[in-house]
Parts: structure tokens; C-alpha cells; sequence
């Protein structure tokens, strides 16, 4: 009774409250607000208020809100646990086949970039070159028909 009471006055002020800015000459705004006003009795009317207090004030639904939220916490934990053991999986599966093993270099670097030693500071190279340059191990197929599908 007391929220259909309260309803029923914040309706009254809304219309008022319309009434004054449609005095005003701002009719788009009043409607506006206008429509606002009505939502609170068209509530208590269809019976929305009755049931959101009944529910409000039981306390076997608060219990069944907080096993709902428990319910959920358990299955965002179990996920979240789950995706770290698969990505764990992935990196050991990532180590087994060797690619942790490969030296940083620039993918179609012969030697790495940072040299050792004095000699290269000062333009000449106390090691011997290499024998022959390694070629490139991507394939840049897949990127030349990109570019000649837009005509570059």
C-alpha cells in the first residue's frame, strides 16, 4: 500500500513538473518528462510493485539470489582455472618442440644484430664471414597475394 502511495505521488510531481516546462514552451522536454511520470503508475497498475515487494521482503528469495551468485562464482572460478591449465599446456607443448631454443635475431638477419667485440664499432670485423647466407625460412606467399589482390 505504502509503495503504491509513493508511486503515485512521484507520478503527480512528474506531471506537474511537465506541466511547468510546457508553460515554458519547451513541449519536446515536457513530453519527455511526461512519459517519465506515467512509468511509476503504469507499474503499480500492472502489478510489477506488488510482486517486486513481495519478493523483496522473503527471505528464501535473498537466499535463492545469493545461491545463484554462488552458482556463478563457481563456474566463472572453474573457467577461469581451467584456460590457465590449457595455456600452461600449450607452453610446455611450445618448450617440447624447440621453440624456446631459437636465438632473437631479425627474421632475415644471417647473424644476430648486436655484434661482440670491438671490431664492429669501428667498421672492421675480426671474425670471419660466414660461408653462405641462410635463406629466409618464412614463405611471404600468403602476403604477395594480399598485395596483388589490391593491386600493389
Amino acid at each position: 500500500m505504502l509503495a503504491e502511495t509513493i508511486c503515485s505521488a512521484v507520478s503527480a510531481a512528474g506531471l506537474g513538473i511537465a506541466a511547468v516546462t510546457a508553460y515554458r514552451r519547451r513541449f519536446l522536454t515536457a513530453t519527455r518528462i511526461a512519459a517519465y511520470s506515467l512509468v511509476p503508475v503504469g507499474l503499480v497498475m500492472t502489478g510489477v510493485v506488488e510482486w517486486l515487494s513481495g519478493i523483496v521482503f522473503q527471505p528464501s528469495v535473498w537466499i535463492g539470489f545469493g545461491l545463484l551468485g554462488l552458482a556463478w562464482l563457481l563456474l566463472v572460478t572453474t573457467r577461469a582455472v581451467e584456460r590457465r591449465r590449457s595455456g600452461e599446456e600449450r607452453g610446455s607443448a611450445k618448450a617440447a618442440r624447440g621453440g624456446a631454443a631459437r636465438e632473437a635475431v631479425a627474421p632475415a638477419a644471417s647473424a644476430p644484430s648486436l655484434g661482440t667485440g670491438t671490431g664492429t664499432r669501428t667498421g672492421t670485423r675480426t671474425g670471419s664471414a660466414p660461408a653462405a647466407a641462410a635463406p629466409p625460412a618464412e614463405d611471404f606467399s600468403d602476403i604477395e597475394a594480399i598485395l596483388k589482390k589490391h593491386g600493389i
